[in-house]
């Protein structure tokens, strides 16, 4: 049994949420009445305004993400759960600009229903609102899986591209399409050894086998809808990759962005290993890794595992994903 440090069950997000907006007290400003974070230095030239959230624990995701280039706002709620609508419609009254807001939102059912009551306040106030699904997980890819995929680590690159593209002051209907057809052809796997440490109990999510592997798990500690035997890392990251490329549908010839993600307890060495795996299988398909980002982007507390994103990518879209941007956990 493990215990986190922390005044309590009931503090630990608030606590770290002051001590984030406190270290980066340049990027932003916690609102410590409705709990959102709101960045300090927007592009002047946006017209829409970008907002995304989702549960804590999965740091550095959403508030990491917050800052020139990226997110106006990010809406923490508690570890695993969505935010509030009342902290999401109050955040996309800080967030929004001449044209509105954009909702960025991983599909969660949780997440949607407050999303959308955010939505529908901001109607009844005039204040235009739009949402793009992000919705990546191939392991729910599935058509007995009513809600559909799930969404995962595509969120970060995703966030990534719209904000440069609202930085060249495109409207809130051209984000929304954009966004849309971001998240189309996004794919994401994940697999893990072993649980997240669930914060009320102080006890593994689930139980493994020493040998085996979730194949397919959830961020929220989902359990995946296969286990399979551990094996060596290379026929593992072949299967994974040979898999989304299929979902992708990529040939010879295709660029992608990747994200090797570690889940909250994978070492760096792991990280740069599997990297160099995926990097070999792309090369021998002729497929262009053409950016990646290796480490702890979209985490599940302290599960150890890791997700593989690819995103298909164009020149247009490599352009943006290549402007700068300035957040705590993003910046070039």
């Amino acid at each position: 049994m493990a215990s986190y440090f922390e005044n309590g069950d009931d503090t630990l997000v608030p606590d770290a949420l002051r001590g984030f907006a406190r270290a980066h007290a340049d990027l932003l400003t916690l609102d410590p009445g409705h709990g959102f974070l709101l960045g300090r230095d927007p592009a002047p030239t946006r017209r829409v305004g970008l907002l995304s959230g989702g549960g804590s624990g999965h740091e550095p995701l959403h508030a990491g993400y917050v800052g020139r280039g990226m997110l106006d706002v990010a809406c923490p709620g508690l570890v695993f759960a969505s935010p509030h609508n009342r902290q999401v419609y109050e955040g996309s009254l800080a967030a929004a600009r001449s044209q509105g807001v954009l909702h960025i939102v991983k599909n969660y059912t949780g997440d949607r229903i407050n999303f959308g009551i955010a939505a529908e306040r901001l109607a009844h106030r005039g204040v235009p609102c739009a949402r793009v699904l992000v919705d990546d997980d191939l392991a729910t890819d599935s058509e007995e899986i009513a809600a559909g995929r799930r969404g995962t680590g595509g969120a970060v690159l995703i966030e990534k591209i719209l904000g440069a593209a609202a930085d060249t002051g495109l409207g809130l209907r051209e984000l929304q399409e954009f966004g849309t057809g971001l998240a189309s052809r996004c794919r994401t796997l994940a697999v893990a050894s072993a649980a997240h440490t669930a914060p009320t109990t102080g006890r593994p999510a689930f139980l493994l086998d020493p040998e085996e592997l979730e194949y397919g798990v959830g961020i929220h500690g989902e359990r995946a809808p296969k286990t399979v035997p551990r094996g060596r890392l290379g026929p593992l990251v072949e299967r994974m990759v040979l898999a989304l490329l299929d979902a992708l549908r990529l040939s010879r010839g295709s660029s992608v962005i990747a994200l090797v993600n570690g889940l909250g307890a994978v070492t760096p060495l792991e990280l740069y290993a599997i990297h160099a795996e995926l990097g070999g299988l792309l090369d021998d398909r002729s497929v262009e890794l053409a950016r990646s980002l290796v480490g702890e982007y979209i985490t599940s507390l302290d599960m150890r595992g890791f997700s593989i994103t690819l995103l298909a990518a164009d020149p247009p879209t490599l352009r943006l994903y290549d402007a700068p941007v300035r957040t705590a956990a993003l910046h070039w």
